[in-house]
């Protein structure tokens, strides 16, 4: 069976048991399975999933990381494991790159992260808690891109993604009846002066954010009952991540505030950051001289700068001495990451394994 195919073969069945975050135990076990397979060491833990693979020799480490969960969302009406954010494919190139790589010439250890949980903002923490880059100089990651950031045929070496923070808050008044409003006090209202308010916070035209709620929870069937209790979630993001933060005082200011408005007790938990991209001259360089290889001048696009946020700059934001990039992949894929029918050229895989070969190829003989 030819690389192509195999990778083809991994996809669909990624594709097809797609699983959510810290629960991606039969990912985890068909990623080691193909591994054993192909007679490749690796390693596995006790306490979360994901696995860690290593071929070629010499004490300097280079470094590539795959994300394997999928997202939990409504599909043709039903609640459901999916991989709309391309994960599956992400597998897929990986294990491509292995493949063209575990019989080639290598000037180090390149070493194979498979990290669990990146939708949740956490995996990548969990992969450097338990070593998975200790001794590593160079990383490299890849993601499929929407047509509107990258089309068929190009590739960009490196994603600037942006910073992003999640939310959760309660808010607690008091139950009441509907023909006694006095007697109570109603969640709902601060709740909606919560979206009026996130639409006032302002900075700079200079910089890329953006707060908006995207989770409400309040009242139940019975409509002549004022709630006193409410949920809601939020989704805060920045190009920079000191731009985040100062967002993030803002909102705790101004939701404090609002509490004290309207009498009521709010408490906000900030869930899963995740820091905008730190990206390395020296590792996009080589990304790019890869890009190249695979498919010409003509290939190679510039940067891709997204709002969009991913675990995998925890990496270098813990690790200042770790030089990474993530290279973009343009596969025709729209309407767009996310949407749960999402759908992109799955031709595209294969260009993209030979881009991460051909590139950790290069990076191997840098260190």
């Amino acid at each position: 069976m030819t690389i192509t195919q195999q990778i083809s073969d991994w996809f669909e069945h990624f594709h097809a048991n797609p699983e959510v975050s810290w629960k991606e135990q039969q990912t985890t076990n068909e990623i080691a399975r193909i591994l054993t397979e192909f007679d490749v060491p690796f390693k596995t833990f006790d306490d979360v999933t994901g696995v860690v693979a290593e071929i070629g020799e010499g004490e300097s480490i280079i470094a590539v990381r795959a994300d394997i969960d999928a997202l939990w969302q409504e599909v043709d009406g039903v609640y459901q494991a999916n991989h709309s954010c391309g994960h599956d494919g992400h597998m897929a190139m990986v294990l491509g790159a292995l493949s063209y790589l575990k019989e080639e010439e290598l000037g180090c250890k390149i070493r194979f992260i498979f990290q669990p949980a990146e939708e949740k903002g956490n995996g990548s923490n969990a992969m450097i808690d338990r070593g998975a880059v200790d001794g590593v100089t160079y990383m490299f990651g890849i993601h499929l891109r929407p047509q509107e950031e990258l089309p068929l045929g190009k590739a960009s070496a490196a994603i600037r993604h942006g910073a992003a923070n999640f939310v959760e808050g309660t808010i607690n008044g008091v139950d009441a009846h509907g023909a006694r409003p006095h007697q109570g006090n109603n969640a709902i209202d601060p709740l909606l002066a919560i979206g009026q308010f996130l639409k006032t916070v302002q900075f700079s035209p200079y910089e890329a954010y953006s707060a908006k709620l995207t989770s409400i929870q309040a009242g139940g069937e019975s409509l002549n009952i004022i709630p006193g209790s409410a949920k809601f979630g939020m989704d805060i993001r920045a190009q920079a991540n000191d731009v985040l933060q100062q967002l993030q005082k803002r909102i705790d200011k101004g939701i404090a505030q609002i509490g004290e408005l309207y009498d009521t007790s709010i408490r906000l938990e900030w869930t899963d950051y995740t820091p905008a991209a730190e990206v390395s001259d020296e590792a996009a360089a080589i990304a790019r001289e890869g890009i190249i290889n695979v498919l010409g001048e003509q290939g190679l696009a510039p940067d891709v700068v997204t709002s969009g946020s991913d675990d995998f700059h925890f990496y270098t934001i813990r690790n200042p001495q770790l030089k990474a990039t993530m290279i973009g992949l343009g596969a025709d894929l729209g309407p767009g990451l996310h949407h749960p029918k999402m759908t992109f050229d799955r031709g595209a895989l294969d260009t993209g394994a030979e881009i991460l070969a051909e590139t950790l190829k290069r990076a191997s003989f840098t260190v």
